[in-house]
């Protein structure tokens, strides 16, 4: 069990980073791999003077070459940032804007969350995928040509999307090419994304689905489309299938040219996600965990949540504790569940390791807005569910009123929103519980757990310790003070 709370010692001297998970780069690619002149345009286009290099750790090892090379070319100042404050796929906008800088280089796998504050430009690497073995082993499984796909892809394969569009766009009658969609404040910028917007002229309707946006004829619905996804297992993928939780996937593997029909079972997936719902619906007290500074209307979305919270007759809380762990979490056990605010693809956390649920905004959404159905379908970035959001829900005033249901977890009562209390007078007759049992109420606020604990930390008795003169202290280190003997 402390091992959940502390290490040993020597794990700090022992522990082995793992740098070296990323394809490997010769020298002679390097330019071409980081797109090391397209970045130097870019920067002197826009005359930036302080360049922020953003690098995940499986790239670190290219960054001092990259960070020299443009630094040649230009006037400007260029540093790394590395060790992000959240995740890697997130643009690191908070430490950019510690060193004051004009923009923001993003290089390696990205979630392609929007940002607002810092100038950002993508690269997104060039990793190897053979064109010719995946147009062949589509061509052989896919037999009907008439058949709906829409491709997508991971980001590190979008240089070679061109090509493999051109080769099965001859084959197939409707194939369909996403494209990756991302903005930022006077950066870069593509195809911004926009839900179920109908296009009278091309008679076609427009989705974005975790940041990658297509268009589908009209004649054709979104359920009924073949996915083919390009790229590794991750959580891009993960993403995507909760996401199109209708569609069926096949996913194709450049490292190993696998194409293979995805068998991952959608309905558990959707039913442990329902289970944190009815989670937050039990829980009184709720942490909002911030899980990011840099994606765009991220305060929005906060303010939200409280909204939510409070007229659900629940009591929140805000923290803010960097990269996410078990024993920072650990450390209130006032909580009942919490809710992450997150990219996209860092929002479905495993919470298996975690001592209280970690539901996402989507989940507690669900359990306080009841006007929102579960109907299977899920949103993992939070700004569909704000308002011009592409599933966004008001709140009636109806809902704010108590109600009161039974909970599928413990099969116990619970009350959702604000019980209002009977006027009791001096004269009034008050029926009390029959049984005259004793019940033992949950905690409704941090305060009333606190004062319900047996033990509540030292005293500090205030006005009663006799004030002492400052005297001399021990001198050495803990280990041994010079006043003890050997």
């Amino acid at each position: 069990m402390t091992a959940n709370f502390s290490s040993p010692d020597e794990d700090v001297i022992s522990r082995k980073l793992d740098v070296n998970s990323g394809r490997n780069v010769s020298k002679d690619l390097l330019e071409k791999f980081y797109e090391i002149q397209d970045c130097i345009e870019w920067i002197q286009k826009h005359d930036y003077k302080k360049i922020a290099l953003q690098m995940p750790d499986e790239l670190m090892k290219d960054s001092v070459p990259i960070a020299d090379k443009i630094q040649s070319q230009i006037e400007g100042k260029v540093f790394i940032l590395g060790d992000t404050s959240y995740g890697s796929c997130c643009v690191d906008e908070v430490t950019a804007e510690h060193y004051n800088s004009d923009c923001i280089i993003h290089y390696g796998h990205s979630c392609l969350s929007p940002t607002r504050r810092i100038p950002v430009k993508f690269v997104f690497g060039q990793s190897l995928v053979d064109v010719p073995d995946l147009v062949s082993k589509v061509k052989d499984t896919f037999t009907d040509k008439d058949k709906l796909i829409v491709l997508l892809y991971d980001t590190c394969y979008n240089h070679a999307i061109d090509a493999i569009a051109t080769e099965l766009k001859q084959h197939f009658h409707n194939f369909i090419v996403s494209e990756l969609s991302f903005q930022s404040g006077n950066g870069d910028s593509n195809n911004s994304c926009i839900n179920n917007s109908l296009n009278d002229l091309s008679k076609e309707k427009s989705f974005c689905k975790c940041n990658r946006s297509f268009k589908l004829p009209l004649n054709h619905s979104l359920d009924s489309a073949m996915m083919l996804y390009i790229g590794q297992e991750n959580l891009t993928l993960t993403n995507l299938i909760m996401t199109l939780n209708k569609c069926c996937f096949y996913t194709y593997n450049p490292l190993n040219f696998e194409l293979r029909k995805e068998s991952s079972n959608v309905n558990r997936m959707l039913m442990k996600r329902f289970y944190m719902v009815e989670k937050a619906k039990d829980a009184n007290i709720v942490g909002i965990v911030v899980g990011t500074l840099g994606v765009a209307d991220y305060l929005k979305v906060i303010e939200r949540l409280k909204s939510l919270i409070k007229q659900a007759g629940k009591k929140s809380y805000t923290f803010v504790v960097g990269k996410l762990n078990v024993p920072k979490l650990a450390n209130f056990l006032e909580v009942d569940v919490y809710v992450l605010v997150a990219c996209p693809e860092n929002t479905l956390l495993d919470s298996s390791e975690f001592y209280k649920p970690v539901v996402s905004v989507y989940e507690m959404e669900m359990a306080c807005n009841r006007s929102r159905q579960w109907t299977g379908d899920y949103h993992t970035d939070f700004r569909d569910i704000l308002p011009d959001g592409s599933d966004y829900v008001p709140i009636q005033d109806s809902d704010m009123e108590g109600t009161t249901d039974v909970s599928l977890i413990t099969g116990k009562l619970r009350t959702i929103g604000h019980v209002t209390q009977p006027e009791v007078t001096s004269t009034s007759i008050v029926p009390r519980n029959e049984a005259m049992a004793v019940t033992t109420l949950k905690a409704e606020n941090a305060e009333e757990f606190f004062s319900s604990r047996s033990w509540k930390g030292l005293e500090q008795k205030l006005g009663q310790t006799e004030v002492s003169d400052a005297v001399e202290g021990k001198k050495g280190i803990a280990a041994g003070y010079s006043n003890e003997q050997n």
